[in-house]
């Protein structure tokens, strides 16, 4: 069996490196619509005696308790949701480098792949275990960006900025971040993990698992194979 590298851009008209390459793509916007983000809040402060004042209040990924800066001071995003976001990220990074290994077997040693048993199984598996772990980090994200648009708003802050906490000063967030790009990452999670179920089916077809048909003869009256 020839086990050296041949070019052949055939699987990409297949759905096997079709779906693949789509793979590829999505997981780039998954976690490049999240791991990039920063926002901005602008917070104002009304005062008791007539004075008004602006704050602007930073935010961006991980969202940890400590990415939250306020003018000069640094607030706590509670809850934490970096380890939703993080989780998320690296799932995405995962599933980026891993299709683009998929990628070089598939147009330069398909031959290897289809002539070996340990290939698909191979692939079959890890795409089942990719498939698991896209449910779980978009819901645990989507549960996690829930927490920083509650933290970010005005009852958030007001909870943990020290000025707001005086009663003679009312604080409200007079304009929000857009947080387009992180609904979008949430969309894309999900949209990755049936992208990737759909190619599941397509690997299974290339494991040797199946079972083949047997052919049914009729003879003398009894049904032999």
């Amino acid at each position: 069996m020839m086990t050296g590298f041949r070019l052949n851009l055939s699987p990409l008209k297949e759905p096997l490196g079709f779906v693949k390459l789509v793979e590829w793509l999505t997981a780039i916007f998954a976690f490049g619509s999240c791991g990039g983000f920063s926002g901005r809040n602008i917070i104002s402060l009304f005062c008791g005696d007539g004075g008004n004042e602006t704050l602007t209040a930073n935010f961006h990924y991980p969202f940890s308790k400590n990415t939250m800066t306020v003018t000069a001071s640094v607030l706590c995003l509670r809850p934490d949701s970096a380890s939703s976001a993080e989780f998320f990220v690296g799932i995405a990074i995962v599933c980026f480098l891993y299709s683009m290994v998929a990628l070089l077997v598939y147009l330069g040693y398909m031959h290897v792949y289809k002539d070996s048993d340990f290939g698909p199984i191979f692939d079959f598996v890890i795409t089942a275990i990719l498939v698991f772990l896209w449910l779980v980090c978009s819901s645990a994200w989507a549960k996690g960006l829930q927490n920083v648009k509650g933290a970010t708003d005005t009852e958030g802050v007001s909870a943990t900025l020290a000025l707001c906490k005086g009663g003679n000063v009312t604080c409200e967030v007079t304009e929000f971040a857009n947080l387009r790009t992180l609904n979008i990452s949430v969309v894309f999670g999900y949209l990755n993990m049936f992208v990737w179920a759909g190619n599941a089916w397509f690997v299974y077809k290339e494991t040797p698992s199946r079972p083949a048909a047997r052919p049914v003869f009729l003879k003398r009256g009894f049904l032999t194979s």
